[in-house]
């Protein structure tokens, strides 16, 4: 494949040797790659720089988020920019197979604003958080598709949105497929390994701390786009809110209500514990997973919260960092 299909913005933050092999890979490919960096202390910029990658460094003065990452990077390509612009996080390396035919599928498809694939975690097994990781990146295929950071763009369509909202913490990637459709263009995941994942999670800590930034996503999606991640809302609204609630007044008031909310939490675990085993988790593992699927609840009702907490009194969103 030649150099000349696709230009590439590739973000990170401290990804440490990770980034030498997503930078390789996409120096090898596109004509150009734009590497944005937000305030690293490793070497990250000093690899970008020797992989033949042009460096962009945020502004610290501003928030980082991703989003703004992308905009600047893609911004920095200028108006010779290539028909197409592969969006890459720094802890994606993106398949061979996939940069060849993610391009043919945009050239024949041009209601298609983007297509992506799938991540493919590495080291699903390494800890059931990296196994939980990698169940969320089983998108549902189709023109219609829910967003996920890195994906393969049709420049025109990017810029005719405006890019990403910048301010979002979270979910902008959602948000951008939103107005894409709005717009009356496409947003495509096909169903082929797009990009290995590196998500790196062995502890419970940042695993909270991502579904509490999955939460703060859900509410901000909610407030921005009427009807989007409402099931999502509802469940953390239900399960981490109202049940807990029910459960105290019958510790007080009618013992009886207590043992029903007693009764339905264990339900829902078991019917998470078989849904964990049927896509291939052995029994334990199972079982925590689908503890951990209940306990994300409460960090999605926090994340949730702290976005209308943050919205009333009219403060900048803080980046929810979780490695």
């Amino acid at each position: 494949m030649g150099k000349t299909q696709f230009d590439a913005v590739v973000i990170g933050r401290n990804e440490g040797d990770r980034l030498a092999r997503v930078l390789e890979r996409a120096t090898t490919h596109a004509r150009r790659v734009i590497y944005v960096d937000s305030g690293s202390h490793d070497d990250s910029v000093a690899q970008a720089r020797a992989a033949g990658a042009n460096v962009v460094e945020l502004d610290p003065a501003r928030p980082f988020t991703a989003a703004r990452a992308r905009n600047e990077g893609f911004a920095a390509l200028g108006p010779d920019r290539a028909e197409f612009v592969h969006f890459i996080d720094g802890d994606s390396i993106i398949d061979v197979d996939w940069l060849q035919s993610g391009n043919v599928f945009l050239q024949q498809n041009p209601n298609a604003a983007l297509v992506h694939g799938y991540n493919v975690e590495e080291a699903p097994d390494a800890s059931v958080y990296n196994w939980l990781t990698s169940q969320e990146w089983q998108k549902q295929t189709g023109p219609d598709a829910s967003g996920i950071g890195t994906f393969l763009a049709r420049s025109a369509a990017f810029a005719q949105v405006g890019g990403f909202r910048a301010d979002m913490i979270a979910a902008e990637d959602d948000e951008l497929f939103f107005r894409l459709r709005k717009a009356g263009w496409q947003t495509w995941c096909v169903s082929e390994a797009m990009a290995a994942h590196d998500v790196r999670l062995h502890a419970f800590s940042p695993w909270f701390r991502r579904m509490i930034r999955a939460g703060h996503s859900f509410a901000e999606l909610g407030a921005l786009h009427e009807g989007a991640a409402r099931m999502s809302r509802l469940r953390a609204v239900v399960w981490a809110g109202v049940l807990p609630v029910m459960g105290v007044l019958g510790v007080w008031v009618w013992w009886p209500l207590g043992l029903l909310v007693m009764a339905l939490y264990a339900m829902s675990a078991v019917r998470l514990w078989r849904r964990c085993m049927s896509q291939g988790l052995p029994s334990r593992p199972a079982a925590k997973a689908a503890g951990l699927l209940v306990i994300a609840k409460f960090a999605h009702l926090y994340g949730m919260a702290t976005y209308w907490i943050g919205r009333f009194r009219r403060s900048d969103a803080k980046i929810i960092e979780y490695k």
